[in-house]
């Protein structure tokens, strides 16, 4: 495929001959209704009534048992790992092809992370690469598992739903059960993903996801922990508060804590674009299926849904036929005005993870040399029908 042809299509698509970003917020509902009503409220720090509503509307949403805004998806799986029971000097397994939060939020807590390949089927952690890799660096004991070489404790895997596109989740929960090791999912980019049914996030014991500007929906900047239980909801909403214990006038906290909650006026966004996410995902959808239909005869592949799942398509991809053409592209369409972006430099490429521990990772650096990403901004009519 020309270059000039995705240009022609994506400046069609969005009506513009402006530059065209990969992907901006919506606010075409409630949005400043809600926010002056909170600011009339006067309750615009992490206690008002739209951070309650938010989380039962987010609960509702994906079904878990209890969601708890923070001030970032960062913050989310911080708190979601502690509550995990990774501790300092802890190795928790992800993948390599992720957004440097992933590993960031192992770092902030003193734990390191293995850096794992990923599945070509889903762009995520890839099951069998985290057995293999635990079959030949880890052996159970009485503690749990422990890496062979280090002698450190392995206590989780992370995986990360890379543009929406869901993991191979049964898999993984097998592996982890096997090894005695707690599933927390980063469904940062997820929200309106399903795998099998079950919303992302929701069947690890943990799931995060982010809300920052350009997520499917925004606060602002914000994050939701998931929850798998009432009990470990609760407990969530405890510690993010500082651990602070409820009196009229007290200040008494029983256990470190974080300062971590959603202040009522990111919450008051959040409500309002919760109303209009059923609209957001069917037309990206609608968007992912005119780019399928777009390349599907060209020598660039693009990606789609996993069989078992149903993906929020999140941010849109391709895979070139290799490093060259993607550079190319990159180039060309930049140039003209339409954003598009390579994925993230895998983990280990950056300096303060370049000594983690990690296996093969062949998937991951052969995506990593060929995947753009697409502008990927919902839109209310498509026009190339």
């Amino acid at each position: 495929m020309k270059p000039e042809t995705l240009v022609e299509f994506v400046r069609d698509i969005y009506q513009s001959n402006e530059q065209i970003p990969l992907h901006v917020p919506s606010f075409d509902g409630n949005e400043k209704s809600y926010v002056l009503n909170c600011i009339d409220s006067t309750f615009v720090s992490s206690v008002g009534q739209y951070v309650n509503r938010f989380e039962r509307q987010i609960a509702d949403f994906t079904g878990c048992a209890g969601a708890v805004a923070t001030v970032n998806g960062t913050a989310a799986l911080h708190t979601a790992l502690h509550l995990a029971g990774v501790e300092r000097n802890d190795l928790v397994i992800t993948q390599a092809l992720t957004f440097v939060a992933t590993a960031n939020a192992l770092f902030h807590m003193g734990a390191q992370p293995i850096f794992v390949d990923i599945s070509p089927l889903s762009l995520g952690l890839c099951p069998k690469a985290v057995a293999c890799y635990l079959q030949e660096n880890a052996k159970l004991t009485e503690f749990g598992p422990v890496h062979k070489q280090t002698g450190q404790r392995i206590k989780a895997v992370v995986p990360m739903h890379t543009f929406g596109h869901p993991v191979e989740l049964d898999e993984l929960v097998s592996v982890c059960a096997k090894w005695q090791l707690t599933l927390v999912e980063d469904a940062a980019e997820s929200l309106g993903s399903y795998y099998k049914g079950h919303h992302t996030g929701t069947v690890g014991k943990f799931g995060a996801i982010s809300f920052n500007g350009n997520k499917i929906i925004t606060t602002g900047g914000g994050g939701m922990l998931l929850c798998s239980d009432e009990q470990s909801a609760l407990h969530a909403k405890h510690v993010t508060t500082t651990a602070k214990v409820p009196h009229p006038y007290e200040f008494y906290h029983d256990e470190p804590g974080f300062n971590y909650r959603m202040p009522n006026i990111n919450a008051a966004l959040g409500c309002a674009q919760m109303e209009c996410l059923p609209q957001y995902l069917a037309q990206k959808r609608q968007l992912a299926h005119q780019y399928e239909a777009l390349f599907a005869s060209s020598d660039l592949k693009f990606v789609t849904e996993p069989a078992y799942a149903q993906s929020n398509y999140w941010l849109n991809a391709i895979v070139c036929a290799d490093r060259q053409q993607r550079d190319q592209l990159l180039q060309f369409t930049n140039v003209a005005g339409v954003m598009t972006r390579p994925v993230w430099q895998l983990m280990h490429r950056l300096p303060m993870y370049q000594y983690s521990l990690r296996g093969e990772l062949t998937n991951a650096e052969f995506f990593e040399a060929r995947l753009i990403n697409l502008p990927s901004t919902p839109v209310a009519e498509v026009v190339n029908d």
